[in-house]
């Protein structure tokens, strides 16, 4: 089926990045949340940033708002009925990601891949909750979406050879770089990257060293170019324990076990920049 009209579920950070660089692609978006007030701030982001794309002159205006004109807002699931593939960037919760995969499967056209942003869950776990386990699969992002170039795409055990070079040939086309990873909790990125902020999160609990150090010396001893527990901020704690908990889950091994502080963060309300407090403070 050829992708005309494309749709992401959820219009937050990582969505409403999907939506900007599907819509870039020249493809025609529905950015879909649960409430209208998301949507029209996922919009506004989008906005933002491309407004200061053309006044850095990488883009025109007429550019600017060609793209925004791609994109067309939506808080009912049932609109999806007219995308050609659908990418479900919603919040790290299984049930929450069960029930809407259920229901695009009976909103969605026979022909519709359902692919999912997950950043730990078992694809062949998502895709049983569907009659089309042969058309879902992983479309893995990375945050910021429009700056970062890879994605990973994760088959299932039931995904099809179909699915995965038509996913594979969309990463492409919206100018990233893709890569496959099998269908395992934490796939490839978060499998490594998370045991290393949650460690990094146990070095903070320890008393090892204060956050700013801890985070100098993996910017300037191991080149990353952000601290784990910026990262982690970045990212959103809440999102960071759910991980860790869907690989201590998955592997049942003490290594992934989540950092007691790292819990105590998110039971606070301290989720990283989103809230405005984490590791670090933000205004």
């Amino acid at each position: 089926m050829e992708v005309k009209v494309f749709g992401v579920i959820g219009a937050g950070q990582m969505g409403n990045g999907i939506a900007q660089v599907a819509a870039a692609s020249g493809l025609n978006v529905i950015m879909n949340d649960i409430q209208q007030p998301f949507v029209d701030k996922g919009l506004k982001t989008i906005a933002g940033i491309l407004g200061r794309s053309v006044e850095k002159g990488k883009m025109t205006a007429a550019d600017k708002d060609a793209l925004l004109g791609r994109i067309r807002t939506s808080v009912k699931l049932d609109d999806l009925a007219a995308a050609d593939f659908v990418v479900e960037a919603a919040t790290e919760k299984q049930d929450i990601k069960f029930q809407l995969f259920r229901d695009l499967d009976r909103i969605c056209k026979p022909g519709v891949i359902l692919a999912t942003n997950t950043s730990s869950i078992p694809i062949g776990r998502i895709a049983a909750q569907t009659q089309r386990s042969d058309k879902v699969i992983g479309m893995h992002f990375m945050n910021p979406v429009p700056v970062m170039k890879l994605v990973e795409v994760i088959p299932g055990i039931a995904t099809s050879e179909e699915t995965f070079k038509t996913t594979w040939a969309l990463s492409e086309k919206f100018g990233k770089t893709p890569a496959k990873a099998n269908d395992y909790p934490g796939f490839i990125a978060n499998r490594i990257l998370l045991p290393m902020i949650n460690e990094a999160v146990y070095c903070l609990y320890h008393g090892v060293g204060c956050r700013e150090d801890i985070d100098t010396v993996m910017k300037l001893g191991m080149n990353h170019p952000m601290g784990p527990l910026a990262l982690a901020d970045l990212i959103g704690l809440d999102t960071c324990l759910a991980i860790m908990e869907t690989l201590y889950d998955g592997f049942k091994d003490s290594k992934y076990r989540p950092c007691p502080l790292l819990r105590k963060y998110v039971e606070a309300g301290w989720l990283g920049r989103k809230t405005g407090r984490g590791f670090y403070e933000y205004k």
